[in-house]
This record gives C-alpha cells, sequence and structure tokens, in this order.
C-alpha cells in the first residue's frame, strides 16, 4: 500500500478490469501477499458476481487495481493493490478517489473494508483517508492465520444541530 506523498504522471488513467485483465492483476497480487488471493477466475467474473473493479494503468501497462461492491445502502473494499514499481506514486489514492466518486453515484451511507491487523502500510494510508477501526474480526484471514480489522467512513453529511431555545 502506498503512502499519499507521490503523484501520478498524466499519462495514469482509471478503466473498469476487462476479463482479460486478470493475469496483470494476478502478478500484482503476487506481489502483495497481504491482500485477499483471488483465483483468476473471480478477476474474470468480477461483472457476473456483481461485482465492481478498476486498473490504474499507464502506457498500456496495469499498476494498480481496486475491486469492490455496493450492497444494502454501503460500498465494501475488497482488494486493493498496486504494483511494488508504482508505489507511492499515488495509484492507490487516485483508485479510492474514484471509488468515493462511485459511492456518492450509488448514493451509499458508508464505506467499509476489512485489513489485516499487521498491514500497517495499508492502515495508515485508509487512516489519512479518513476510514477508522470500527471493529476487529479474529482469526479472519488465513496464511498466517490473522485478525481483520474493520475500517469504516461515513460518506452522509451529518444533518446541521439546529438550537433550542430553553
Amino acid at each position: 500500500m502506498e503512502g499519499s506523498g507521490g503523484t501520478l504522471n498524466a499519462s495514469h488513467h482509471i478503466r473498469p478490469i476487462e476479463p482479460l485483465d486478470a493475469q496483470a492483476v494476478l502478478h500484482i497480487q503476487a506481489e502483495s501477499p497481504e491482500i485477499a488471493q483471488w483465483s483468476r477466475c473471480a478477476y474474470e467474473r468480477l461483472a457476473e458476481d456483481g461485482l465492481t473493479g478498476w486498473a490504474v494503468e499507464t502506457a498500456g501497462t496495469i499498476c494498480g487495481f481496486m475491486t469492490a461492491r455496493h450492497a444494502a445502502g454501503d460500498v465494501e473494499i475488497l482488494n486493493l493493490a498496486v504494483s511494488l514499481h508504482a508505489r507511492r506514486q499515488g495509484a492507490a489514492t487516485l483508485l479510492l478517489n474514484h471509488l468515493l466518486a462511485w459511492a456518492e453515484d450509488m448514493h451509499a451511507e458508508k464505506l467499509y473494508l476489512e485489513v489485516r491487523a499487521s498491514n500497517q502500510g495499508a492502515r495508515a494510508f485508509y487512516e489519512r483517508n479518513g476510514l477508522r477501526e470500527t471493529g476487529r474480526r479474529p482469526r479472519y484471514y488465513s496464511a498466517p492465520v490473522e485478525d481483520a480489522l474493520v475500517l469504516a467512513l461515513s460518506l452522509k453529511a451529518e444533518p446541521p444541530h439546529t438550537l433550542k431555545d430553553g
């Protein structure tokens, strides 16, 4: 997971993941053992399974990706990774901003995700972007067995409070 310090050059753009992108996505996934390890078929069938995903691409090469879903008024990040050579250049921030715009279009009320408790880089990235720990799922991950932290961000503005004369 990258920080927010870097910047992407103008040739970076975001687009939907297509079935033919599975090999490139799997390569990035292999560089990121801390994320959920999905099968080729899972990436090829995103849309069929009611999921969505985006790739960050530069010069015809995918350098990062995110998968997500919208359900019950919430948006959940399922997987997010950036290739080793492209980290700390803003790709994860670009993906997160794209997801937030999509969530607004979906009228989502909350964004949430699970992250390995040991994944300090991802935790710091999400915290810098307003997500807060709201729970823990003991022994959620395998290989190695580890707790998941549930992080969330409210996407709806709080209504203004009105003062009442006493």
